[in-house]
């Protein structure tokens, strides 16, 4: 009987060291995965604003002057509470350089 209890503890104990390394390895991926997702919605941000700038160009000849006008005319919208956007345009008839930064 004392070896019955003896592997039943022994097994208990296996069993909760395997939950705790469960719940750490989950942590790493799902800490590793947010920053995944930060990229990929920065490239996406960016990306919507270059289709926005491209479809002005397309329809009016000419790049738009800022993000302003883009979210006025052509219904753009930027969370920037989260993300800082630089958009910068050199000439009305060159593509903006466009800059999308997590806050």
């Amino acid at each position: 009987m004392y070896q019955d209890k003896r592997k039943k503890k022994t097994g208990i104990i296996l069993v909760v060291c395997l939950c705790i390394l469960a719940a750490v390895c989950a942590g790493f991926v799902l800490s590793g995965s947010s920053g995944d997702l930060d990229e990929e919605t920065v490239t996406a941000i960016r990306d919507a604003i270059r289709r926005s700038a491209l479809q002005c160009y397309v329809v009016e000849g000419v790049y738009p002057p800022d993000i302003e006008y883009l979210q006025d005319h052509y219904g753009l919208q930027v969370n920037t509470d989260d993300y800082y956007v630089v958009y910068e345009a050199f000439a009305s008839n060159l593509p903006p350089d466009i800059t999308v930064i997590h806050k």
